[in-house]
């Protein structure tokens, strides 16, 4: 073995290998430079800084997803790395999640004995967290302002451009409804999905106008109610399989990728799109938990400040709790199930697709 490939193997220190000496001496404690030292800001600066961790993980992972989706053809065996990989970072979010009640240990009063040190300091300043929100697709355009300021200002030049970049590149997002554009089970000869699907939800839906008129156990005026409620939702399906109006939407999933996410869902139980469904209920699992952990970040606010103002100038907890409503990534997919049918109304598939369904479909054509 050459010397170099000797000093490549050569054993590694634990400390080393963890770079140990530069991670635990990274906290700096404010409080104590002024003397006065606050107990509770070591746990505020690990805290954060096990999130910025995190957050590197994510990216890692997610980078490595889009790699697997930006071809033109995505091999099925890549869709369950891709599973896998997802369903790490939710792994990741449940923690993240679960720190905040290690946060909570701390009183408000604790954080009141160094927060103004941290002033102007925030978590809005947290730029692979941006990095996290731009990869997996949300938008400039469905961002809260704060402080009426673009999102990117907080940041350096160099960061300001990389964001930039991330923008105007594909997302997870984009990356997943370019995927869908290309399923192949829509345009099926012997099974033209959409003219079934039609036909079976009106037939669901003149089943339930029927109980609804024929039952003895709600009134006159329940029945007009319901009947009206069923008239929208009726309404609300054509409108979804319109494609006029569908290929005029400027965002959002397209006509296309709303019907294949739509059959894969309907089919899942078919051996070939049960990773496909998989794939998709993962990141709507992924934007469940980041929903759910800034409403857990919102309300641990609360229980700190108040209505204090946020140490970065923002409202505080009211700015954070509005982000649980807005910063969704993946709406139009979580939208699915409003057009999802019982499995006893669905269109019987023809038996050469149900085989084409059973194995891989790269290699039965």
């Amino acid at each position: 073995m050459s010397e170099i490939n000797q000093k490549k193997f050569a054993s590694v220190h634990y400390a080393q290998y963890l770079q140990l000496e530069n991670i635990l001496h990274a906290q700096h404690m404010r409080s104590s430079d002024v003397g006065q030292p606050a107990h509770d800001e070591m746990l505020f600066i690990i805290i954060h800084q096990v999130y910025e961790l995190w957050f590197k993980q994510i990216i890692h992972e997610t980078e490595s997803v889009c790699l697997l989706f930006r071809e033109n053809h995505v091999d099925e065996r890549n869709i369950g790395i891709a599973v896998s990989r997802l369903e790490r970072v939710i792994e990741i979010q449940k923690i993240m999640i679960d720190q905040i009640r290690v946060l909570e240990t701390m009183t408000p009063l604790d954080f009141l004995d160094f927060r103004n040190y941290l002033i102007p300091a925030s978590g809005f300043q947290s730029f692979q967290f941006r990095k996290v929100e731009v990869m997996l697709g949300l938008k400039k355009e469905d961002r809260l302002t704060y402080n009426q300021k673009v999102y990117s200002s907080v940041f350096s030049e160099s960061q300001q451009k990389e964001l930039k970049e991330l923008e105007a590149s594909p997302s997870l997002a984009n990356l997943v409804e370019q995927w869908l554009n290309r399923t192949p089970f829509l345009d099926m000869d012997d099974f033209p999905f959409l003219a079934r699907y039609r036909d079976a939800v009106n037939q669901m839906i003149e089943k339930e106008e029927a109980a609804i008129r024929e039952t003895t156990f709600i009134s006159e005026e329940d029945k007009n109610i319901r009947l009206q409620m069923l008239a929208g939702t009726a309404q609300y399906f054509k409108d979804a399989l319109d494609e006029e109006k569908g290929n005029q939407k400027n965002e959002g999933l397209s006509y296309k990728a709303t019907l294949a996410a739509l059959l894969i869902h309907l089919y899942r139980d078919e051996p070939l799109l049960r990773m496909p469904h998989t794939m998709l209920v993962r990141l709507l699992d992924i934007d469940e938990l980041f929903t759910t952990w800034r409403y857990r970040h919102a309300q641990m606010v609360l229980r700190m400040l108040g209505r204090k103002m946020g140490t970065g100038g923002s409202s505080g907890h009211d700015y954070l709790k509005a982000t649980t409503e807005q910063h969704h990534v993946f709406k139009e997919l979580h939208q699915i199930s409003t057009l999802l049918i019982p499995r006893s109304e669905l269109p019987e598939l023809p038996e050469g697709l149900k085989r084409s369904l059973g194995f891989c479909y790269t290699y039965n054509h």
